[in-house]
């Protein structure tokens, strides 16, 4: 058995384009001799649609489409993509809907097998939208007796029911698992883990593409006898026809920072495409985070569509501003210098008695706003998106300026800790384009007052706020990180989008009250 793995990348509500790359997708496999293709979860409606599932034109288009795909395609071979449906159960304030394999063949929708297991657990909200499906039986395709899944129902450790094993038991010889996997740290080898479970062959087709915050890898593969025979590559539409028995090729794995850094150039070139943002901007300070972002969006969209504008103030290191201008001509971005010393000096005096003596915090927060208000009337006068560069261990502590260092739509780094930063900056620079010396090796600051420092041993606290974050045991002193991170809770709803790549991250798979008692 011949099967096309057609791993695209479809756009929430894009009914009409998704149409096209489903068909396009079909067509190829056609072409490559396939018995069947298999396309991602929900690949109608792009994933995840959220509460545009509760507006019943929504499903009705998504419905008609499903139709509309299966009677052009009516030549072959047959199909089995995602969709959604009616379940005929919805109750008031839930639309009852199936997260669905729909199996198309001889120009219908032959069948249609709703997921079973729900995940109602970080990102994945489904029981707000979704019902569950019931128990289905094999379908016959090229003599062979196949077992559809969705996603989730591969991963049946710890519930109650396991779909894969029904399906074995009711005499399916092959299991074929469409879904929506999103990319975190380490995902790719949980997948191959509950594939090998099976204990039968899997063929496993992922999305390809960002969504928000998410990020899919795509890395669809074939499985037979617990090992991979077959694997298309990772974070790229492809579709490519293996074979039950011989398998077919394998895509080069992708590991470590390599990993890491194609997600976010992923995440960065999904969110600006998809939201037809022609340029990018970001404030390049000379540090280590700033520096990682502008390698990130230039790989994504390319160096003619993003903007470097460096700030100085008065207690900027001349050496931060030449830094940056290297990394600007070495990544081939534009680059311009904005200093915020007017603006700073018409604030004081307009301020006045708010700024007299010691003002610490009040000054130095005034300073990242003007770096701010700079930025945002660079993206006003030219259009744009505008990329926010604070690192997961900031973003936990609370160690930055609400409309000042913590502006921005889309956070590219927000789900790195400060020493993943370190190191994937250091690779970058290994293996992409050179970051200067001194943004590497300086210490962090922010430089709002004479021989400012960041005020942590990012080394030693990075790792003890992560595990508090994850909800792991802290492995060191955290009482203090503990404090800080339930104080600065406000920030992180006032922040913008973070790229998620880590288990948990800041977003909506981290639903935290603002109001609350102390820890």
């Amino acid at each position: 058995m011949r099967i096309a793995l057609a791993q695209i990348d479809s756009r929430v509500g894009d009914f009409a384009g998704n149409q096209r790359r489903i068909l396009d997708a079909l067509a190829e496999a056609r072409r490559q001799g396939a018995d069947l293709a298999l396309l991602p979860e929900m690949a109608v409606t792009g994933y995840p649609p959220r509460d545009l599932l509760l507006d019943p034109a929504f499903v009705e288009r998504a419905v008609a489409v499903t139709a509309e795909i299966a009677r052009e395609m009516a030549a072959g071979p047959p199909a089995v993509l995602g969709t959604v449906a009616p379940s005929g159960r919805a109750t008031p304030g839930h639309p009852g809907l199936w997260d669905a394999a729909a199996f198309l063949e001889n120009g219908r929708v032959a069948a249609l097998v709703p997921k079973r297991l729900l995940p109602a657990y970080d990102v994945f909200h489904e029981p707000r939208w979704f019902v569950p499906g019931g128990p289905s039986s094999p379908l016959g395709v090229a003599g062979r007796r196949l077992g559809l899944l969705v996603c989730e129902d591969l991963w049946d450790e710890g519930y109650p029911i396991h779909p894969a094993a029904d399906l074995l038991a009711a005499g399916a010889d092959v299991l074929a698992v469409i879904a929506a996997s999103p990319f975190r740290t380490g995902v790719l080898e949980k997948r191959l883990h509950h594939a090998r479970r099976a204990g039968a062959p899997v063929a496993f087709v992922n999305a390809v593409g960002a969504q928000d915050e998410l990020i899919f890898d795509g890395g669809s593969f074939l499985m037979a006898g617990g090992e991979v025979i077959a694997r298309l590559p990772r974070f790229a539409e492809a579709v490519e026809t293996v074979d039950l028995e011989t398998g077919g090729p394998l895509a080069p794995e992708v590991r470590g920072e390599e990993e890491l850094f194609a997600a976010l150039v992923l995440g960065v070139r999904g969110f600006a495409r998809k939201n037809k943002l022609r340029r990018l901007f970001l404030g390049l300070s000379g540090g280590v985070d700033s520096a990682l972002v502008a390698a990130i969006a230039a790989e994504a969209v390319g160096p003619a569509r993003v903007t470097a504008v460096t700030l100085p103030g008065r207690h900027t290191d001349p050496r931060s501003t030449e830094s940056a201008r290297e990394l600007a001509r070495t990544l081939g971005i534009a680059f311009e210098v904005t200093p915020i010393d007017p603006l700073h000096e018409e604030a004081r005096r307009s301020l006045g008695h708010l700024l007299e003596g010691e003002a610490g915090a009040t000054d130095e927060n005034l300073q990242a706003r003007l770096r701010a208000l700079a930025l945002a009337a660079y993206v006003n006068r030219h259009g744009g998106l505008l990329l926010n560069t604070s690192n997961k261990t900031e973003l936990s502590l609370g160690y930055g300026t609400l409309h000042g260092d913590l502006a921005g739509t889309l956070a590219v780094i927000g789900d790195l800790t400060k020493p993943t930063v370190y190191a994937l900056a250091r690779w970058v620079s290994a293996n992409r384009a050179a970051i200067p010396a001194f943004i590497l090796e300086r210490p962090p600051s922010a430089e709002l007052r004479p021989d400012q420092v960041d005020p942590f041993d990012y080394p030693a606290v990075a790792p003890v706020v992560e595990d508090l974050v994850q909800g792991r045991p802290p492995k060191g002193e955290s009482d203090r990180w503990r404090r800080l991170l339930h104080a600065s809770e406000h920030k992180r709803w006032h922040h913008g989008i973070v790229l998620k790549v880590s288990e948990k991250a800041f977003g909506t798979g981290r639903m935290v009250p603002v109001t609350r008692a102390a820890p």
